[in-house]
């Protein structure tokens, strides 16, 4: 077996543009979940808001991409207001429900035939989403890296990606080390405390849910930008829980935490993978058929994610401490 080529193929998942498009989703999740305790089970609606302002400004309108953008937060931003007026007052589990329900419903929408016109309909939106950013790439034809497989056009993605999500970790490391931080922290321990130092606790978590949408939707973008494509059948609700998985492995409430869990979780998922075909095609495995490999290394990172639970349930830096949020 090539292991050099195992290695290649898995490395360049890792921190390829699929982690990237995870890594936005997650360290979002971590500012409205990690820091302030809310069950937002619909994340996926934000990276779907951002993917489809792209194609919909781009493709359907025939305008910027640079405006696409902007849109894109607006809509990221009066989705979480939607969500959050209604539901934050309540009990945590109320936002839990309201989020997944909201998150499929978007789904439904975009896809339904009645508004094809506009996104698509199930084919959705396909064609030159990021040629505005795609032109100006930098990086020469002929590129060549020792490791990693990128096409000139993923690499230039994957700087650009990379660089958004270091800035985008340091503006949560700048908020949650401020007095606003302190605050949404403290109404994930007890909210009842914070509401008796006369703080709205209301327009914090409003505030935290919009921060965190706003942050998801730019792995929408990149989503379209990369893809140059935009299907209603990639947000499902299991990417959602995929974005959950990859905080928790990395750590709940660490600024580091949802890069740590992007790169593990596609490092040992793609590498999973990937060894299982060259086993398969070396003849190593007889009982198992090539088309079985993308069910089976679920159920390998299944269990791998059930002994971290077990043993260390706080994920790779997380504390402990960290997993409790009052959910009153």
């Amino acid at each position: 077996m090539d292991y050099m080529q195992i290695f290649s193929l898995t490395i360049t998942q890792a921190f390829g543009v699929t982690a990237l498009i995870y890594l936005f989703a997650a360290i979002g999740l971590n500012v409205q979940f990690g820091y302030t305790g809310l069950l937002n089970f619909g994340q996926v609606a934000f990276v779907a808001a951002g993917a489809y302002a792209i194609g919909v400004i781009v493709l359907t309108f025939d305008l910027s991409l640079w405006l696409a953008i902007v849109v894109g937060m607006v809509v990221s931003t009066l989705l979480a207001l939607l969500l959050g007026i209604p539901t934050l007052r309540l009990r945590a589990d109320y936002l839990a429900i309201v989020t997944i329900a909201a998150s499929e419903l978007l789904r439904l929408v975009v896809r339904s035939i009645a508004f094809k016109d506009v996104f698509g309909g199930a084919q959705g939106l396909n064609g030159k989403l990021g040629r505005q950013f795609h032109d100006l790439n930098p990086l020469p034809a002929d590129i060549a890296l020792p490791v990693f497989t990128w096409s000139r056009q993923d690499l230039w993605v994957v700087i650009v990606g990379w660089g958004l999500a270091l800035l985008a970790t340091l503006l949560v490391w700048g908020l949650v080390r401020s007095p606003w931080g302190r605050v949404v922290k403290g109404i994930r321990e007890d909210e009842a405390a914070v509401l008796s130092l006369g703080k709205n606790v209301f327009v914090y978590k409003l505030q935290a849910l919009v921060i965190g949408g706003a942050i998801a939707a730019f792995g929408g973008i990149l989503w379209a930008v990369a893809k140059q494509s935009v299907q209603p059948d990639t947000f499902q609700p299991d990417v959602t829980f995929f974005v959950y998985t990859i905080l928790l492995l990395g750590g709940a409430a660490r600024v580091f935490g949802p890069i740590v869990g992007s790169i593990i979780f596609w490092f040992l998922l793609a590498g999973f993978g990937e060894l299982l075909y060259a086993l398969i095609n070396n003849g190593y495995i007889e009982f198992l058929a090539a088309q079985q490999v993308g069910s089976m290394r679920f159920m390998l990172m299944g269990l791998g994610l059930m002994l971290l639970m077990i043993f260390r349930p706080q994920g790779i830096f997380g504390d402990r401490r960290e997993l409790a949020l009052d959910a009153r």
